[in-house]
């Protein structure tokens, strides 16, 4: 790829075509301040429509993932005082949830520390979860007179609606155990090595597939919820149909004919 935004609070690795992106604002117990968001949105913008990326972590520095909003912000600039500035603070973080879930590469969130309010919702939009057994969550905005509004497709669309009526309404805490009990979790890891472990495998495994498919498998993902019976069956018919015409499918195809790795195939340890 042609190269990746300048960030003032993130920290960019890539490395065998997967993007690793660490929170890195400690300090600030890495909340979604409006320049951290602004740094994080540009950056999955940048490699949005870049197949050779072909996953994304996030994970936080300084052992915690996310705090939620910087609620320190909203108090010192008064924009609890101008409705249109409210309105246009919550579209821009709507869109960057719907930017986090809609991407088209493997996304992985790794979970230590806490995992607060729109850290949580952030981590609800991820397609692979790996945390700690004491890494904390909970949806905390009805606590401090809040709502969580833009997050809250994302955490129906993960934990399930009754389930997630039951976080959202009574702030309810819990931790990495929990977590994988009701469905947000995949794996638990015990320390660094562990997470990093972990990472590593699911790497592996979507270095296998092909990136164009993964892309068009998400994007067949986000669009099941809005579709009716109809609709889904003619989006799936051409969802899948271009697979098959694309150059991926022709190679994939062949290659399964022919008893030999796809061109994309790569091991973890590979050059790219």
């Amino acid at each position: 790829m042609e190269g990746l935004p300048e960030t003032e609070n993130l920290i960019l690795e890539l490395s065998q075509g997967w993007l690793s992106i660490w929170f890195n604002r400690p300090d600030n117990r890495n909340a979604l301040s409006e320049g951290l968001a602004g740094d994080l949105a540009a950056v999955l913008e940048a490699v949005r429509g870049d197949r050779s990326v072909r996953g994304i972590t996030l994970r936080g520095k300084g052992g915690i993932f996310c705090s939620g909003a910087d609620l320190k912000a909203f108090n010192a600039n008064s924009i609890n005082n101008d409705r249109q500035l409210i309105l246009a603070s919550s579209l821009k973080a709507g869109a960057l949830f719907a930017l986090i879930n809609s991407m088209p590469q493997v996304t992985v969130i790794i979970v230590e520390g806490a995992a607060m309010a729109g850290g949580l919702g952030m981590v609800c939009c991820g397609d692979v979860v790996i945390a700690t057994p004491d890494a904390k969550f909970a949806l905390t905005e009805t606590m401090i007179g809040l709502s969580p509004a833009q997050i809250s497709p994302f955490v129906i669309q993960k934990f399930g609606y009754a389930t997630a009526r039951r976080l959202m309404l009574t702030a309810a805490r819990f931790e990495g155990k929990e977590a994988a009990e009701l469905g947000l979790v995949d794996f638990l890891c015990d320390d660094d090595l562990g997470l990093c472990t972990a990472e590593n495998r699911v790497k592996a495994q979507v270095l296998q597939c092909a990136p164009g498919a993964i892309a068009a498998t998400k994007a067949l993902l986000v669009a099941l919820p809005t579709l009716g019976p109809d609709e889904l069956q003619a989006y799936a018919a051409n969802n899948f149909a271009d697979c098959l015409m694309a150059e991926e499918g022709r190679e994939g195809v062949a290659s399964f004919a022919e008893k030999r790795r796809p061109s994309w195939s790569q091991r973890l340890d590979e050059k790219s």
